[in-house]
C-alpha cells in the first residue's frame, strides 16, 4: 500500500530562505493534489542539484509538517533537457490504498522531469 508522490521545483536563486519556502511550497502542494492525510505520510526524500546543495538548509527543513524527512542527497545528474542548475526534487512515500496510476505528481516552476518513463501511467501537475 506503500506509494510514491514525486515532485521538483526549480528555484531561483541559492538563498536558503527561499529555496526552504519553496521546498515547504512543493510538499504541501503534492500533499494537497493527492489529499494526503499527514498521518499517511511514511517519509519525504528530498534531494538538490550540486548547484544549490551547500544552500539547502538541511535541518530546517526537517520540521516542514513534522514528518520524517530523510538527509538531503546531492544528486549526479542524468543528460536531460532543460535547466537544472538550481532544482530540488522531492519523493513522497505514503500508504495508501490508491493505484500508482492515480497519484498525482507535481513540477513547480517548469522543473525537469528526471523519469519520464514513471509517468506515462500517472497525473502530472505542472505549475
Amino acid at each position: 500500500m506503500m506509494r510514491g508522490i514525486r515532485g521538483a521545483i526549480t528555484v531561483s536563486a541559492d538563498n536558503p530562505e527561499e529555496i526552504l519556502s519553496e521546498t515547504r511550497k512543493l510538499v504541501l502542494e503534492m500533499a494537497e493534489q493527492n489529499q494526503v492525510d499527514p498521518e499517511l505520510v511514511a517519509s519525504v526524500v528530498i534531494s538538490t542539484t550540486t548547484d544549490i546543495s551547500s544552500a539547502f538548509p538541511a535541518k530546517a527543513v526537517r520540521t516542514i509538517e513534522n514528518w520524517t524527512f530523510v538527509p538531503v542527497m546531492c544528486t549526479h545528474e542524468m543528460d536531460v533537457p532543460g535547466s537544472m542548475s538550481l532544482c530540488i526534487r522531492v519523493m513522497m512515500h505514503v500508504n495508501t490504498p490508491v493505484t500508482q496510476k492515480d497519484i498525482h505528481h507535481v513540477y513547480m516552476n517548469d522543473a525537469v522531469k528526471l523519469r519520464p518513463d514513471l509517468l506515462k501511467d500517472s497525473k502530472v501537475h505542472k505549475r
